[in-house]
């Protein structure tokens, strides 16, 4: 029997997470599939993808694309021309695209223009936002996918809303969830915790880096209020992206957040550790989207700085709470996170570690 072959995309750290489970559960039927992983190199920073392929179990990519930063056009672009040369070389029966990065759409584009059959994998997700770069990517490669895989009820609602048909759509669960449990026997392992000397103490955790949040001046300083308020509590980490640290130089903030006590900044970090500050902070305040889902499966509260979430679950039974990111209204869910004692949440329905073999066991069916 021919071997079938699928590349799955992947460009920035999210999509690893995604990626990974699917990988594990593909090698377990070697004998039908031949898995390759391509590695856009949207996330530019190789070292730092180096940590996550390690941190999840994922062989090193078998092509690397290399396309680095630029506009959003440029890195399409970049994308489609290499990917391109990729499936020609590859012939691939089936291309497996994750979540809403540039290297999603473009891989899309590229398969579905050569009559390679795609799978989108978080289909379905809507902040209604089309100011995101990431909603209009959502919307594109869930129009011209052939297999829909939905992490939550609100995905299968919109694809249907949309004109998708029921055939092409499965409510499957969530994959980043699959990596979280894959990764949280593994946390005890991390030195995080030691080595930023925050041991016995309370903290919370700080992401931040959408261009909404950090590329306005005013913005950005508003936020930092945010973090001189909640340094005045207790400690607070903060991984600092690349293209939030730019902006604070840039705009003259650096010595001013080098000044706040309590605060811990550190240089992007690898799953496991991230994960282990995560499950041992006292709340974790983002503009990120998985995050809204990891926190939620962990029961650790979230403020989400967005006026917009594409995971609504997170907010309706999750930990997850929509702030506007303006000082006063984040403050206010400062306090209330740190004042509340009990909040009743669920684990959504299908986030049990189990999606990736749903997902293959879908696809093999729908393949052979």
């Amino acid at each position: 029997m021919k071997k079938i072959k699928i590349i799955s995309v992947v460009g920035a750290r999210p999509n690893f997470m995604k990626v990974a489970p699917i990988h594990r559960e593909l090698i377990k039927q070697e004998d039908k599939v031949n898995h390759l992983i391509c590695h856009t190199g949207q996330h530019y920073d190789y070292e730092m993808s180096k940590v996550f392929f390690e941190d999840l179990g994922l062989p090193s990519p078998d092509f690397y694309l290399g396309v680095g930063s630029g506009t959003h056009g440029e890195q399409t672009g970049k994308i489609m021309i290499e990917f391109e040369k990729v499936c020609f070389q590859v012939q691939p029966d089936l291309v497996i695209v994750v979540g809403d990065v540039n290297s999603t759409i473009a891989a899309t584009l590229t398969a579905t223009k050569m009559g390679i059959k795609t799978a989108h994998i978080e289909a379905g997700l809507r902040s209604f936002d089309r100011t995101m770069p990431e909603e209009i990517n959502r919307i594109a490669t869930d129009s011209i996918c052939d297999f829909l895989f939905v992490t939550e009820e609100s995905g299968v609602r919109n694809l249907l809303r949309e004109g998708h048909s029921q055939e092409q759509i499965f409510f499957v669960g969530n994959t980043m969830i699959d990596s979280l449990v894959f990764i949280l026997p593994k946390i005890d392992a991390s030195t995080i915790i030691k080595t930023l000397k925050i041991e016995g103490k309370d903290f919370a955790l700080m992401t931040l880096h959408r261009p909404s949040n950090v590329d306005d001046k005013n913005q950005l300083e508003q936020i930092i209020e945010v973090i001189e308020y909640i340094c005045k509590r207790l400690i607070l980490v903060l991984p600092l992206h690349p293209r939030t640290k730019k902006n604070i130089d840039k705009f003259g903030f650096t010595t001013r957040l080098n000044a706040i006590q309590n605060l811990v900044l550190t240089e992007p970090l690898g799953y496991l550790d991230f994960v282990k500050l995560m499950k041992n902070s006292k709340f974790v305040i983002t503009d990120s989207g998985g995050i809204q889902e990891e926190t939620t499966f962990l029961g650790i509260p979230c403020i989400t700085m967005r006026t917009t979430t594409e995971r609504p679950i997170t907010c309706e039974i999750g930990t997850n709470m929509l702030v506007i990111p303006e000082k006063n209204n984040l403050i206010k869910a400062v306090d209330f996170v740190l004042e509340r004692k009990n909040k009743n949440y669920q684990i959504p329905p299908l986030w049990d570690g189990k999606t990736a073999n749903r997902i293959v066991k879908i696809l093999l069916e729908k393949l052979f």
